[in-house]
């Protein structure tokens, strides 16, 4: 089975079939080889996960309140989802984006700046962070990604994986997501990077995925198209409440 089919079996399985995967993020070749693309998607359950949206400005994503009056706790739904130094992109679920984005600032690496973040503190469900790095600078590799989930023994300690695969081929990108699916407490996150597909234009690749998504928990989702330098072509979003 080549890699179009494993992405397009995967989407199948973990999105489509999916009622909840959590927040999820992939990163990879647009078709046609023009270029990368960045997804990010958030849902939720519970009304404090659903009164939110995204925001756009530039390179940077970040999500915000839709009613201000109904948040709860911003600490962990308010944040940056995208942010960008020169050739490099950066997207996770949560505030660790500015970590790493001002740890790659002083020069520091991908790696070692999420050495200081653990997963987040939600018990009972302790929802992993997720990252990514895309890198256009010469000689750098691609994409690196991240997992910090709780140990399965000791939830009050953190496992830590970061994957840096080979490039993928042109409409492919690697993502992770925080769930395996829907439960209480919710399932977390298990395996190697995903395979996922990126057919077609942005804004294709924007309608796919949202419509992948359950109706009922989806709430935002993002697709930003960059160029071999890594600089901004576009952001596109689609929200839940507008």
């Amino acid at each position: 089975m080549d890699a179009r089919q494993v992405a397009k079996d995967t989407f199948g399985r973990h999105l489509e079939q999916n009622s909840y995967p959590g927040r999820g993020l992939a990163v990879g070749r647009a078709a046609g080889d023009e270029g990368w693309m960045l997804v990010y998607f958030i849902m939720g359950r519970s009304e404090n996960s659903r009164n939110r949206r995204f925001c756009a400005d530039g390179d940077r994503l970040w999500t915000e309140p839709v009613d201000e009056s109904k948040v709860e706790d911003p600490s962990l739904i308010i944040y940056d989802a995208m942010l960008a130094l020169p050739g490099i992109q950066i997207v996770s679920n949560g505030d660790q984006t500015e970590t790493v984005y001002e740890t790659m600032l002083e020069g520091g690496r991908f790696a070692a700046a999420l050495e200081t973040r653990e997963r987040e503190p939600d018990a009972p469900n302790f929802t992993p962070r997720i990252t990514a790095k895309l890198d256009c600078r010469k000689g750098e590799k691609a994409i690196s990604l991240s997992l910090l989930k709780a140990n399965a023994i000791d939830p009050a300690l953190t496992d830590r994986w970061t994957y840096r695969p080979a490039d993928p081929a042109p409409g492919i990108a690697y993502g992770l997501t925080t769930y395996m699916g829907d439960g209480s407490p919710l399932p977390s996150y298990v395996g190697d990077p995903l395979l996922l597909p990126l057919d077609g234009s942005a804004e294709d690749v924007l309608s796919a995925y949202w419509k992948a998504l359950d109706t009922d928990n989806r709430v935002s989702l993002a697709v930003k198209s960059v160029d071999d330098r890594g600089e901004l072509r576009e952001i596109l979003i689609e929200n839940r409440h507008e």
